[in-house]
């Protein structure tokens, strides 16, 4: 590498390793310090899904819809996606050790400013500063922990890493449950303020004698600002389209335009900027390319669905937020058991194979999915989840392996900030549309179902009579059976966002085939970057 470019801010990504001469970590400071980098990083992926289970208390207690309560979780989403190709920047101006304590230390803070918010106008801005400030944490939790390690042990330092983030999205529905329905959700964020003094004490007692080197450089200030808008503006017309009617709002048509235009300009500028702050060139690589892609679209599928399940168990099941949880908690296991039996066998078997298999399961739970109906047992609900524990097992490593393969050593963490920005940015957009499908297809059904609920309707006309039998009035009697369609309706909906999203799954496996055959794995990519 050039002196020119030795200068040049990594867009996307955190340069990895230790200041040049400075051995690896050994005994229990190694240990110590791994444990600390592991809870932060488990601190923040527990916040990407620890509030799902909780959307209807929060957005009971705060006097909104569950619609839009889910902004608590895009909106994290969508600053945390934003601020991640900011990494790389802030890395070289400020140090690896210092940039992510503070990140840290103002992530804790953020998270006690979510606990007091009075509002959701609010919880949303306190939420938008968590991500913001999060952004930073996983990329140098990853770097320090290479650096920790020798090169010999790279692999086994990811490996940890990797189990840590598996583990965070199982305990995260389950805790925010039991936190909701015996404590209360302001507690999801309070949980936040130990774990997190505690790793920024402890990182910063062990490697503030191991910072990185800094250096004053630029930063593209025009295309943050651009990256901000276009993404901004898509994220709220995504959460505000179904409350303004979508195209028939002037402001839904206004931030349309914002994003579309916003994207173009981005594009142009970032193809032509000297110092990006998002690497487009990155996207001349065909293998990081269809893995990217396949990575916004299947990424989207999956989170979108994992906030519908709990939404719809909450709201028209009767499930509290602790049984919702461990409906979801079981996808984990499997995840957990085989995550490192496939980094052992992903440079050995072609990835494109288990990418195949990790979307052919997730078909298959959705189609189950797709059958489940206002009876179903919780016996049947986990089924699914169990069995989507072997999908997620070879979803990510695959992915990785196939979008860092041919890539030279110093274009690893740009292309490595990059795929996560696809990943976390697909996320928030896919609760959008997932929330905002499902409430749509369920008004469809319901007005199919009224159509047969008529007082000459002998069905209808004998559950009347057995409800004014029992006591009830003639409004209470059509507000239960309203009730029940309700519930039928968005039961159905749910039904078709399952199936649908199952045949899309089906369509991912024919794009990861588009990619060539690798030559070297993440193996090698990782030791590529350790070094």
């Amino acid at each position: 590498m050039s002196a020119e470019n030795a200068d040049r801010p990594v867009a996307g990504g955190a340069p990895g390793g230790a200041p040049a001469g400075l051995p690896p970590l050994t005994g229990s400071t190694l240990a110590i310090g791994t444990i600390a980098l592991s809870l932060a990083t488990f601190m923040n992926v527990l916040d990407t899904s620890i509030a799902n289970v909780s959307i209807p208390a929060i957005a009971g207690d705060l006097g909104v819809s569950p619609d839009q309560g889910t902004w608590v979780i895009t909106s994290f989403g969508v600053a945390n996606a934003i601020s991640l190709p900011l990494t790389g920047w802030l890395t070289r101006r400020f140090g690896q050790v210092k940039l992510f304590t503070a990140s840290v230390v103002l992530f804790v803070i953020a998270s006690f400013l979510c606990a007091l918010a009075p509002s959701l106008s609010l919880l949303v801005l306190f939420r938008v500063l968590q991500g913001a400030v999060a952004g930073p944490m996983i990329p140098l939790s990853q770097s320090l922990l290479l650096a920790s390690y020798p090169k010999s042990r790279a692999g086994t330092a990811l490996a940890m890493w990797a189990i840590t983030t598996l583990v965070a999205p199982v305990v995260g529905p389950v805790l925010g449950g039991w936190i909701t329905d015996n404590i209360s959700w302001p507690w999801i964020f309070y949980i936040n303020v130990p774990v997190g003094i505690g790793a920024a004490l402890v990182t910063w007692g062990i490697y503030h004698k191991r910072e990185t080197p800094t250096a004053k450089v630029p930063v593209d200030t025009v295309g943050l600002a651009l990256l901000v808008i276009w993404v901004g503006a898509l994220q709220v017309l995504l959460d505000q389209g179904r409350d303004l009617d979508w195209f028939n709002s002037t402001a839904i048509v206004a931030l349309a335009c914002v994003a579309v235009v916003g994207f173009a300009v981005f594009l142009i500028w970032e193809l032509t900027e000297e110092h990006p702050i998002v690497d487009l060139s990155l996207f001349r690589s065909r293998n990081f390319s269809v893995s990217t892609v396949a990575m916004l679209f299947a990424y989207g599928l999956f989170f979108g669905n994992v906030v519908l399940l709990p939404l719809w168990l909450q709201q028209y099941m009767g499930y509290t937020a602790t049984l919702a949880g461990w409906v979801l908690a079981p996808v984990g296991f499997l995840a957990i058991v085989l995550t490192p039996v496939v980094g052992r066998f992903v440079d050995r078997v072609d990835p494109r194979i288990l990418v195949t298999i990790s979307f052919a399961v997730f078909s298959l739970v959705l189609f189950m999915r797709a059958d489940f109906n206002t009876n179903a047992t919780i016996g049947t609900l986990m089924l699914p989840t169990v069995i989507q524990g072997a999908g997620m097992a070879t979803f990510f490593i695959p992915l990785v392996s196939i979008s860092l393969s041919g890539m030279r050593p110093e274009r690893i963490p740009a292309a490595s900030g990059l795929f996560n920005f696809a990943r976390i940015t697909a996320g928030s957009f896919g609760t959008s549309i997932t929330t905002t499908l499902w409430d749509r297809r369920a008004t469809l059904h319901h007005a199919q179902l009224v159509e047969h609920l008529t007082p000459n309707d002998p069905v209808t006309a004998q559950a009347l009579g057995t409800l004014h039998a029992g006591g009830m009035g003639p409004d209470q009697s059509y507000a239960l059976l309203n009730r029940l369609v309700d519930s039928q309706a968005f039961m159905l909906s749910a039904n078709d966002i399952f199936y649908v999203s199952g045949l899309l799954f089906l369509g991912l496996i024919f794009l990861v085939w588009l990619a060539r055959p690798l030559r070297g794995g993440l193996g090698a990519a990782s030791a590529s970057a350790a070094h």
